[in-house]
């Protein structure tokens, strides 16, 4: 059987539709808890995440906390695009996307259930937790590590040798230039916590 159920039927669902017909992926269809979307891509919606799934599956949810709640209990693959640039060492865990034109690097290490996002980079070295998010144009540089369910936003740059701690949200343009260990959301240049000190 070459099905795909992807959870989630958004625009990053259609993206990762994509990414899993370029996989060799040739029945796709999705499920999404809103009743009123039936169709994402043009692949149908054949019901909600309670729905019994055949052949394969991958969470297209945003959401950390949700990615990793909808992946308990499942086998989920991993889905790159062909047009990434993955070093031969770097590990890659389940449930996890990469998308067209990201690059990780030699010795990275990337968890179950994240999302490397269009044009990201995570360079040589890097540690990342489960189910984080490493979004379009962002750039975490060598020897950086992110605790679980942690959002790197887009265009943000982590500086090297840099440690972020679990459930943290770095704004869109944000730059990390010293740990962060404390959850939270950071924006700016330096990165500073929303109703907190600078990190």
């Amino acid at each position: 059987m070459n099905r795909l159920t992807i959870i989630g039927a958004s625009g990053h669902g259609k993206v990762v539709a994509d990414i899993a017909g370029l996989n060799g992926y040739t029945d796709i269809v999705f499920l999404d808890d809103n009743e009123s979307v039936k169709e994402c891509g043009g692949f149908k919606v054949i019901g909600n995440t309670k729905t019994p799934v055949e052949g394969d599956v991958f969470i297209a949810i945003g959401n950390p906390q949700v990615r990793k709640r909808l992946s308990e209990g499942r086998k989920v693959v991993t889905l790159i695009h062909p047009h990434a640039v993955i070093a031969r060492d770097a590990v890659i865990g389940e449930g996890t996307v990469v998308m067209a034109g990201a690059v990780i690097n030699p010795n990275a290490r990337i968890g179950k259930g994240c999302i490397i996002n269009t044009c990201s980079s995570v360079d040589h070295d890097c540690v990342l937790g489960d189910f984080c998010h490493v979004a379009v144009g962002a750039h975490l540089c060598g020897t950086v590590k992110t605790g679980e369910c942690t959002w790197i936003g887009a265009g943000a740059t982590v500086s090297n040798n840099i440690d972020i701690c679990g459930n943290c949200t770095v704004g869109a343009g944000c730059v990390v230039v010293k740990d962060i260990d404390e959850p939270g959301t950071y924006v700016g240049v330096p990165a500073k916590k929303i109703g907190g000190g600078e990190s």
